[in-house]
């Protein structure tokens, strides 16, 4: 039987589980999640894992653990964790959100989820009206706004998130990603940083010119932090088609990295084309569902 990788994804990682967040597992999850996988699977680097699927010689339950976008609680949360089940990790670092600044979506979620009216009105921005009296009534104006932003253009997102926060009156969230100095601190533990472009753009919206810096500036001013070669790079949004295309894989390539991941659902092997390695989001947040869903994606790939 071929042997396969599983990559997985995560994002932020909170203190406690975040309805107005559903994607995202809170430290006690991911504490339990890291110490099965610790039992059950071979926890590679990034770097070794490409290297023994470019050398057909990955050993048996191997998996990586990466981390998308740059949050400040990957830092604060998901490191001592890591570090103390002796876990390496890869975290994808949008370099523009460094040292103050915030993600669109995010704003959208703290806007709803700090608001003390009764609703918010986008109407003259083409998204009418949500009631945000409850729980719920938030949580589905998050999913219905974030749904109707996501492929609108990059300035256009950002300027309506803000827009957002000022109706709500809330403040845009000023220390939700890493500083620089987190980023160097992720890499003096051991943890590889990784490519997730500048401002983190839908590549497929973006003239070639501004995607090529786009991938080539967050490169270089990871290598500046780190002090050392950034070899991978992860797809903003990350899906086939819809979000990058053959011409980015490219970029990507003559940029000098040396694989690239998606978030296409699977497991990868030795005939995966190494820009385009799927990856995975562990959604169980029980123990048992969460290696069980391990299990069965290996074994999906594997018999398929």
């Amino acid at each position: 039987m071929s042997r396969v990788l599983s990559i997985l994804i995560y994002h932020s990682i909170l203190e406690t589980p975040d309805p107005l967040r559903p994607g995202d597992v809170d430290a006690t999850t991911f504490q339990r999640q890291i110490r099965i996988l610790s039992r059950l699977f071979n926890i590679l680097p990034l770097s070794e894992a490409v290297d023994s699927l470019r050398d057909q010689s990955l050993p048996p339950r191997a998996v990586c653990i990466t981390f998308d976008d740059g949050y400040a609680d990957n830092a604060t949360r998901a490191l001592p964790i890591l570090r103390k089940q002796n876990c390496p990790a890869t975290f994808f670092v949008a370099t523009g959100y460094l040292d103050g600044g915030c993600m669109w979506n995010d704003m959208v979620i703290e806007a709803l989820r700090g608001t003390g009216d009764d609703k918010i009105d986008l109407g003259d921005r083409g998204l009418g009206c949500y009631a945000t009296e409850n729980l719920q009534q938030r949580v589905d104006a998050v999913n219905a706004i974030l749904r109707n932003l996501k492929y609108r253009r990059q300035h256009e997102r950002h300027a309506i998130a803000e827009q957002l926060c000022e109706i709500a009156g809330v403040e845009v969230p000023p220390r939700l990603m890493m500083t620089t100095d987190q980023v160097k601190q992720l890499a003096q533990q051991g943890m590889e940083i990784g490519g997730h472009t500048v401002n983190h753009p839908i590549l497929r919206q973006t003239d070639k010119q501004t995607a090529q810096a786009e991938i080539a500036d967050g490169k270089q001013t990871l290598e500046r932090i780190t002090g050392k070669e950034v070899r991978f790079f992860a797809y903003p949004n990350g899906r086939r088609d819809d979000d990058y295309d053959p011409d980015h894989v490219r970029m990507v390539r003559d940029t000098g990295f040396q694989a690239a991941l998606t978030t296409e659902w699977g497991t990868a092997g030795y005939s995966s084309d190494l820009f385009q390695l799927p990856r995975f989001t562990p959604w169980d947040k029980s123990p048992v569902r969460f290696a069980a869903r391990l299990g069965y994606e290996r074994l999906r790939s594997t018999s398929g």
